[in-house]
């Protein structure tokens, strides 16, 4: 008995001096970036600009894989069963505060499936239409849309997306349903807007901007608190007549529960250092969006937004009743 006692011993402390041995070295080869939504989106396009600038601090590749599909859930599901050694981490964005209630069936618990690594980015969003939509104005938009509530469409990249989310809460600002329109995805939604096979959309800027700028479809408003320097004709929500309309899109970089503390740390400390890289500055700059501060991209800013936001966002949906199984 005392043999098999200090056998268990010598094997557990085994375990901790490789443990510890292996986040001292950490990391010694290339590292996943789930993304949990296809490539080409929004959320893939932050990914790979921070993942670059990680892998020159880190020393290793940081390479970006998508996985999409449910949401985003799928991608989510499988970093949350990866093996907690920080070489599979997952950056997803305000979806994972409104899955926990959007989908009645998760296959992992969102708020306790999760290490926390930082805020990347908190994207503004757009209301945008069909170049030739007939009002020129929000005030002018929200009059339409209720009064043409029944065959006014509206864009989406499918249940758990941004542009689904914002279009939820737009409807519930103007206390209007409207036609929704899913996508299996952000570029077949703007592609159908820039064709005119539906009306509007309400997106993040990392998709909108360039097309506004172009004039290939109409801008009524931004969601963030002022105007945005990338489009400054644009007004903002409140700006333009619809009161207390802000909502952005964050991001933030996961690992998978049980990851070693010290890993985490040099894992939010390259996140802090890739924030402050100029490419990724005049990148994000560029697509209507910055890098979230030093203190934002730590694990407790994050688990602090999260918890916040599964909190606001459930009521919104709830009130909806739009879900996933």
């Amino acid at each position: 008995m005392k043999r098999t006692i200090t056998a268990i011993a010598a094997a557990a402390a085994l375990s901790m001096a490789t443990v510890g041995a292996s986040a001292q070295t950490y990391p010694d080869r290339t590292i996943t970036v789930v993304v949990p939504f296809s490539a080409g989106g929004p959320t893939d396009t932050v990914a790979r600009l921070v993942a670059e600038a990680m892998s020159k601090d880190l020393g290793q590749q940081v390479i970006v894989e998508n996985v999409g599909g449910a949401g985003g859930t799928l991608g989510a599901g499988r970093v949350a069963d990866a093996e907690p050694d920080g070489y599979t981490l997952l950056l997803a964005h305000i979806g994972m505060a409104t899955s926990a209630t959007l989908y009645r069936k998760l296959a992992y618990d969102t708020l306790n499936a999760f290490e926390y690594v930082g805020l990347v980015t908190e994207v503004p969003m757009t209301i945008v239409a069909r170049k030739d939509l007939e009002p020129t104005d929000l005030k002018g938009l929200i009059e339409y849309a209720k009064a043409n509530k029944d065959t006014i469409t509206v864009a989406n990249a499918g249940i758990g997306a941004a542009s689904h989310l914002c279009g939820m809460l737009f409807m519930s600002a103007i206390e209007t349903p409207l036609v929704t329109v899913p996508y299996k995805g952000t570029g077949p939604a703007m592609t159908d807007l820039l064709g005119g096979q539906v009306d509007m959309m309400c997106d993040q800027t990392t998709n909108t901007t360039k097309q506004i700028q172009a004039g290939t479809i109409k801008a009524y408003a931004v969601t963030s608190p002022a105007r945005l320097d990338v489009l400054p004709d644009v007004p903002t929500a409140e700006e333009a007549g619809l009161a207390g309309f802000q909502v952005g899109i964050w991001h933030g970089i996961y690992a998978p529960k049980g990851t070693p503390a010290e890993v985490i740390d040099r894992l939010s400390k390259s996140l802090q250092v890739a924030l402050k890289d100029e490419n990724v500055k005049a990148r994000f700059a560029e697509l209507g969006t910055a890098p979230s501060s030093e203190a934002e991209a730590t694990p407790a800013a994050l688990k602090a937004k999260l918890e916040s936001e599964i909190a606001r966002w459930k009521p919104v949906i709830e009130a909806a009743g739009q879900y996933a199984d």
